[in-house]
This record gives structure tokens, sequence and C-alpha cells, in this order.
């Protein structure tokens, strides 16, 4: 057996009802054994001075396009029109297997360094078989948490084929990942699909990719990115034929009806905000504010590598300055006056980045939160860094003013991925070659032969 001692850290365990702890964490092998003071380390434990740290489950990116890691930059300045145009219908054709291989790892490498122990990879480029084992390669090589959904590449229809919004998921190639590879829902990596929904397919597509879901018992989620929808009544149907449960994560969905709203509400879906990149791209208000209004908890991502910085720290910021300020300004039409106290606090934007995206994805009783008995997926985070030197409460320190730069150290699973503000691997510089000159010929690629390249 495995232990590690975290000694006499400021240990915020984010369970309801909690306070800031000073305390030990005592880990064996891949689960917390206890949290209290003047824990007793073993014989042969590795002990983790964490007197001037502070304490955390691991974030939950909720929502994230890994592959698009070796694009870093190319969509900071895009509208949604380039983004559909030039990634879907363009860069992407232009991927090979090792491709995003190499960006799913090093993606994932950097959510670690970043604090990240779980993250959602919301995957739909696989246009064959060995693009989706090499995402999940690029997973399993970086040793986080991960859920790979499985989706559908969107290209252009070449004369003769269907839109893609009216061709289902593969069914057979949905089955060869669950009953291979990705069958244990307790590994590291666990499978889910992305699908289409009832934005971007029509209703026969939805409701087969719902019954697949089902069928296999898999988590799914969909974007919901605009008003117009391929399947108007899809959600309606999708309840009716009981495909709506807990299991359907639904991301974005600003424009949403209050009727479809009510309906995945009722049936028990969650939902994943990723504030940054839906104000960049027009997608209207955040869905936040009518489901705090509801009394809904949701998650958050940061969405697509091309645009923004993978930082779960700063999503979290952005997406609670975000909704205090729609929230108050709906406050304030009502009574004239600007709201006191604040409507949103800290302590809930860290629940978005962890606990509830992990309840999004059915691993609740498994990491999200600091317990006895969950997985070990812990963060130190460096309290004495002179960004964070002397602040007044650690919930506002972490939410506030900390950054990448102040993790210090990353435990998934039990096992050490980052210390010392270093990660515990020696092939990051290849690697870091590999990805730039893989984003590199992508993009040369697609500015010489797609029909899109105008939109880049």
């Amino acid at each position: 057996m495995s232990r590690t001692l975290i000694r006499n850290g400021t240990v915020l365990t984010l369970e309801p009802g909690s306070a800031p702890l000073r305390a030990d964490v005592l880990i064996e092998n891949d689960r917390i054994a206890a949290i209290g003071p003047d824990l007793e380390a073993g014989e042969g434990a590795q002990v983790l001075d964490a007197s001037r740290m502070i304490v955390m489950p691991g974030f939950v990116n909720a929502h994230i396009h890994t592959r698009q890691t070796g694009l870093r930059g190319l969509a900071t300045d895009w509208t949604g029109t380039s983004y559909f145009r030039a990634m879907h219908a363009g860069l992407a054709n232009f991927f090979t297997p090792e491709d995003i291989r190499i960006a799913n790892l090093m993606g994932a490498i950097n959510q670690i360094n970043n604090g990240v122990t779980t993250m959602v990879d919301w995957h739909h480029n696989n246009p064959t078989p060995d693009h989706s084992d090499a995402a999940i390669d690029g997973l399993e090589g970086a040793g986080i948490r991960a859920v790979f959904l499985h989706g559908s590449a969107k290209p252009d229809p070449k004369p003769g084929q269907k839109h893609f919004s009216e061709i289902p998921m593969s069914r057979d190639e949905v089955a060869r990942l669950r009953r291979g590879r990705l069958s244990g829902d307790d590994a590291l990596v666990t499978m889910g699909l992305a699908i289409l929904g009832p934005q971007m397919s029509v209703e026969e597509v939805t409701l087969a990719d719902l019954t697949l879901a089902k069928d296999h018992d898999l988590v799914v989620s969909l974007h919901h990115s605009m008003a117009r929808m391929a399947a108007p009544g899809g959600y309606v149907a999708a309840a009716k034929a009981g495909l709506i449960d807990r299991r359907l994560n639904i991301v974005h969905a600003n424009e949403m009806t209050d009727r479809d709203l009510d309906v995945v509400l009722d049936n028990g879906a969650t939902f994943t905000v990723t504030a940054e990149i839906e104000m960049q791209i027009c997608y209207g208000d955040m869905i936040s504010g009518r489901l705090q209004a509801r009394g809904v908890p949701f998650s958050i991502g940061t969405d697509i590598e091309s645009a923004y910085a993978p930082d779960m720290i700063a999503c979290a910021r952005m997406t609670l300055q975000a909704e205090r300020h729609l929230t108050s300004l709906r406050m304030q039409a009502e009574t004239g006056e600007r709201p006191h106290p604040i409507p949103l606090g800290v302590r809930a934007a860290l629940d978005w980045a962890t606990i509830e995206g992990a309840r999004s994805f059915r691993l609740e009783d498994k990491v999200g939160t600091l317990a006895p008995g969950k997985q070990a997926d812990i963060i130190l985070i460096r309290a004495d860094d002179l960004n964070l030197s002397g602040a007044f409460d650690p919930y506002n320190a972490v939410l506030g003013f900390a950054h990448p730069g102040n993790v210090d150290t990353v435990i998934v699973a039990g096992t050490l991925r980052k210390q010392g503000r270093r990660m515990l691997r020696d092939d990051i510089p290849a690697l870091q070659e590999a990805l730039a000159a893989s984003g590199q010929r992508i993009f040369r690629e697609f500015k010489a032969k797609a029909a899109t390249a105008d939109f880049a």
C-alpha cells in the first residue's frame, strides 16, 4: 500500500457547509483515507509539507475541445461564422490520428499543470476509428482523469452525400469502444457521447443518438448554441420517449426556449456554461441566470483551445463576474437600486468549477470535493506567493487572485503528477516541438487546399 500525507495545509474540502481547516490529508493508494489534524503518516509514507499551501479538490473542466491544442491563438479574433466554417468544415479535415494524439496529450498535460484533475474532452473530430483511438491514447498518456465524449465530425457533404445533420452516430463504433478499451466506468478515462442534438440534427437522428447513449448507459452531451434548430420539437419528443434524464448534459443553451428548458430540467438534465467563448461568439446572455432563478446549479468549461487559455481559475472568475453583472442589471431594472448584498458569492463559483462538473458527468461520488473514501484528486496552491500573500480568505484567494503559476502540486488518483511547480515528466520539450509542428502543418494544408480557407 502506498501512503502520502499532506501535512498542515489550509484545507478547503468544498463539502456543503464546510469551512477552511488547518489539517492533514492522508492518502492511501488512490483514495483519501482521512482528513484531520495530526494524522499519522505511517512507515514509508511520503510526506508533503503544506504549511504554506491551500489544499483543495482539483478543478473539473466540464467542456473542452482538446484536439485544438495545436491551433492555439488561431481563433481568438474569430466570429462564430469563422469558427464553424474554418474549424469544422476546414481545419478538421487535415488532422491525422497522430495530430489528434499529440494535441490531446499536450492539452491534457497542460490541464494538469493548471490544476485540473478531471476534464471532459468533447471530441467531434473522429472521422475514423484510428482518430478516436488516438484521442484516447493522448488522454491516457497524460495521466489525467477524463471523460472522452465520442462525437461526430462535421465536414461539408460531398456531392451525393447526406448532410451531417441527417447521419446518426455509428452504432458499431460506439459499441467497439464501449465493449473494448472504454468498457469500465472506474478507469481514469471513461466514455460518453457528444451528440449533435436538436439544434444540429434532425429529430430522427437526435432520437437515435439518445437511444444509443441509453443502450450503453453513457453520459451524453450536446451543444445548443442558437435559437434556430434542425429539430424544433426534438427535446419534447425525446422526453416523451424517456430519453432525457440526468445522463444528458447541455452546453451553452443561452437561446433555448423556456418550454424546452422546463422540459429538460423536469427530466434531470444538467447544463454547462462556457462564458468566455459564449461572449465572443454572440451566443446571448448566459443561461446561468435562468438556471439560478430556478435554483439549478451548473458546471463550467473553457471550451475551445484555439481561442483562449484553458485556465479554470480564470474561467470561474470570469463566469462569476459576468453573471454578477447580468444578475445585478436585472435586479436594478426591477427595483431601481443597485443590489446589496452581492447576488452571487465566490463559493458558488468554486462549486461550478469542481463538484458541479463532477455531478454533470456522474462523477460526484469520486471527485469534486475532498472526503474520506473519495478519489485522491487534490491540488496544492502556494498561499505565500506574491499575488496571494496576505489574503484574508482562502476561497477568495483562489477565485480572486490565483493563476496556474500558483499551482504547486497536483495529485490524480493518488499519483503525483506535478510537484514543486514542475510537471513530473521529462518528455515535455520534445512533445512541445511535436505539437508545434503538427499545428503548423495542419494550418498550411488548410490554407493551401480548403474551400473555407478564407474564413481564417
